[in-house]
């Protein structure tokens, strides 16, 4: 009987093995450390934020300036404009007085501060504060006369994603007023209405009202809606991106 054939996965595998051996002996010789996959925490675990392409589009809000404390969250949005960021409605209830600092850590704004010029909320946030309209887009510019450029020329944008199921798995940024990094926690969603989308993440306390969540790196929501976002730090909530919430996101990039 002729030998059976080994199974291809059993040969792959061996050769992976034998190139990471070779890749770790070339590395010992050469004393250079062979990199680390970063580790990304578990569903429902929160942790520091790494810096990186993600964590540099979401940024804090500041009443007037770095002295001023930070409040609440908002992130990058892609527009034509390269101008529009995202956040929650309850955040933008003094816009004059409101600078965004993408990217900030450790009390520096490595990407410069951004005042708000425009902002765009629904009609139902306006007349009522319907917790089903908690969000908000706005038009930025930089700050004093040695900053110049669009805030998404200098940290990239997130694509806007509506319509996600349910159960999506999310990834939520924000600044508790009490860090001066951003937390990250992912899980996945339950619908907590209609309207209102819900997660369970802990430490997401005051000031990550206006936090993006993220659906495979695409806008899905931000941190806001029943009780401002939640009122206690292990349970958090997000209005649904509906069509209304894509006709403000509209309405601001055509303006940018």
């Amino acid at each position: 009987m002729p030998p059976r054939p080994r199974p291809a996965h059993r040969i792959r595998a061996r050769r992976t093995s034998r190139i990471l051996l070779a890749v770790a002996a070339m590395a010992t010789l050469v004393s250079v450390d062979v990199p680390a996959a970063e580790a990304v925490p578990p569903l429902g675990v929160t942790a520091q934020a790494q810096p990186g392409a993600a964590a540099n589009r979401v940024g804090a809000l500041f009443a007037g300036g770095l002295d001023g404390g930070h409040f609440c969250t908002a992130a990058v949005v892609r527009s034509d404009g390269r101008d529009v960021i995202v956040t929650a409605a309850h955040c933008v209830g003094d816009p004059q007085n409101t600078v965004f600092a993408p990217g900030y850590r450790d009390g520096r704004a490595p990407y410069g501060l951004w005042r708000l010029t425009s902002v765009y909320v629904a009609p139902g946030w306006t007349d009522g504060r319907d917790p089903d309209a908690d969000i908000a887009f706005a038009t930025v510019a930089p700050v004093g006369d040695g900053q110049s450029g669009y805030v998404e020329e200098a940290v990239g944008g997130f694509p806007v994603a509506a319509a996600q199921p349910s159960d999506a798995t999310v990834t939520v940024l924000g600044y508790p007023s009490s860090l001066e990094a951003p937390l990250r926690c992912a899980n996945t969603t339950t619908l907590f209405s209609a309207a209102q989308r819900r997660i369970d993440c802990p430490d997401l306390s005051s000031g990550t009202s206006g936090s993006p969540w993220l659906v495979d790196g695409a806008l899905a929501g931000v941190l806001g809606g029943y009780e401002d976002g939640g009122s206690v730090p292990e349970v958090s909530y997000s209005a649904v991106m509906d069509d209304q919430a894509v006709e403000l996101y509209r309405e601001a990039a055509e303006a940018g």
